[in-house]
């Protein structure tokens, strides 16, 4: 055999290559102050909404309901995309929180009996499969482009472009810095629209933070590994940029493919 062959064991793969591959294949460039950015320059922000039972409204109710979504539709000047998510029910927090009562009980029938009930429910959670619903409105801004520019790379590609490993300058740093910022002031404007449109149908809606954005995309890609290696804290969480690609990956970020520029 020649030396220089190298035998992968079934199943597995060198992390390096399949992270890089994954993240090729992702739109998203990075994730920055409460916003999505895209690698083409464009730009995404994430309304996690409520919902009604609209079954358990009376006629005039559901009359109203369909009014007010019926004038949200033909109000809106740019297209908008409605996700509904299903996923198995978590409640490891409240586990958490009956665990931690079940600490301070200094009753020790009490004790057990805190302790047996959180067991009992983490056990009927995982074999009734239960499941719940979310739901997401992701608004877009996608800069223009000029007669120039159409079939070829933007001027906001070529600036985005650079989070990926190019070279630029301090004057390169804080123009895209500017970039940013003026997407990301007519964004807001378009969450502001969305906002009022779904308050006017009887929903609440709130804008995802950065944390709250890498969790779900986290959650998404992962959805077996993230209910045993949940995220922590990111602002006390080192995350690697495209240049640290060839230092070995924290156990901390294993598996997660939702920030591929550097976070700040």
């Amino acid at each position: 055999m020649n030396p220089t062959d190298q035998t992968t064991a079934p199943g597995q793969k060198n992390r390096t290559n399949a992270a890089s591959s994954t993240q090729a294949n992702l739109r998203i460039g990075e994730i920055r102050d409460n916003v999505l950015v895209l690698k083409n320059g464009g730009v995404r922000a994430v309304l996690k909404t409520t919902s009604i039972n609209f079954n358990l409204k009376s006629e005039e109710e559901q009359n109203a309901i369909i009014s007010g979504y019926q004038s949200f539709l033909n109000a809106l000047e740019f297209p908008i995309q409605i996700v509904v998510r299903s996923k198995k029910l978590d409640i490891d927090n409240y586990i958490d929180q009956v665990k931690d009562l079940g600490e301070k009980q200094e009753n020790k029938l009490l004790q057990e009996q805190t302790f047996e009930y959180a067991q009992y429910i983490k056990k009927l959670v995982d074999y009734a499969d239960i499941m719940e619903k979310e739901f997401y409105v992701i608004i877009p801004y996608n800069p223009g482009r000029t007669p120039m520019e159409e079939g070829g790379i933007s001027g906001f590609q070529t600036f985005f472009g650079r989070l990926f490993g190019q070279k630029e300058s301090f004057s390169d740093i804080k123009q895209r810095h500017s970039e940013f910022q003026n997407l990301k002031k007519n964004l807001m404007q378009r969450v502001g629209t969305i906002k009022s449109g779904l308050e006017g149908c009887g929903l609440k809606a709130e804008q995802l933070n950065t944390q709250e954005i890498i969790e779900l995309f986290y959650n998404i890609y992962n959805p077996v590994l993230s209910r045993s290696a949940k995220l922590k804290d990111l602002a006390n969480t080192a995350i690697q940029t495209d240049r640290q690609r060839e230092k070995p990956a924290t156990p901390d970020l294993v598996g997660t493919t939702t920030t591929a520029g550097e976070q700040k």
